[in-house]
């Protein structure tokens, strides 16, 4: 059976991926700083491009990211979780740059923004269904609602983990849980197909009185 919303790789490799590139950075190494441009460029350049409405914007706004982080570079391997300091860095950038209207998004909900459909990788899934399947999904995801769209986005396209995503805007990982059921039950209902809400998760929900550090 094909699982449409199959998981990323395996977390555990991907954190000593990213602590190595760290350890290299943190001796002034170039290739690695590349790798990691490459790595998470273009999706936080997405992802700011959703806030600040502009390509040009958004790209000066990563660049600068990751201009202050080759800067400070001596003080990376202090980052706990790096893909979560680059995006709330973008994020806070982001905001910033939108000025007086910054204050209200800092703390306004993320429902009011439009994040727009983005291209699927061509992973194995991708390729072994249909075209005419990718562009009904395509569809659905572009008819969620805003903030679901956006955390399915950062989910199944950037392959965040639950826990990451809710620190990147400040919501719940329950949130996470139920926008990311919401998703998924309306992109299978557009397919006709039967959602896989066993196969969903990256963790298991949080109980409702767990609170988030």
């Amino acid at each position: 059976e094909i699982n449409l919303f199959g998981l990323p790789g395996n977390d555990a490799h991907i954190a000593i991926q990213l602590r190595e590139l760290q350890q290299r950075i943190a001796i002034d190494d170039e290739m690695a700083f590349t790798q990691l441009y490459l790595r998470f460029g273009k999706r936080l350049i997405q992802f700011s491009h959703s806030l600040v409405r502009s390509k040009e914007i958004a790209e000066e706004l990563v660049e600068d990211v990751f201009v202050k982080l080759w800067a400070n570079r001596a003080q990376i391997n202090e980052i706990e979780n790096l893909t979560v300091y680059l995006y709330v860095s973008v994020k806070n950038r982001s905001l910033n740059a939108l000025s007086q209207k910054a204050r209200e998004l800092v703390t306004a909900s993320f429902d009011y923004l439009d994040t727009p459909p983005a291209e699927f990788a061509a992973d194995p899934y991708d390729l072994m269904i249909t075209s005419e399947m990718m562009a009904s999904m395509r569809l659905a995801i572009d008819e969620l609602p805003p903030r679901c769209k956006m955390i399915f986005r950062l989910i199944r396209e950037d392959g965040l983990r639950y826990k990451e995503v809710a620190d990147i805007l400040n919501i719940s990982v329950n949130t996470i849980d139920v926008q990311m059921a919401i998703a998924v039950k309306k992109i299978c209902a557009a397919l006709h197909i039967k959602s896989p809400t066993s196969h969903l998760h990256h963790q298991p929900p949080l109980p409702a009185d767990k609170k988030e550090i």
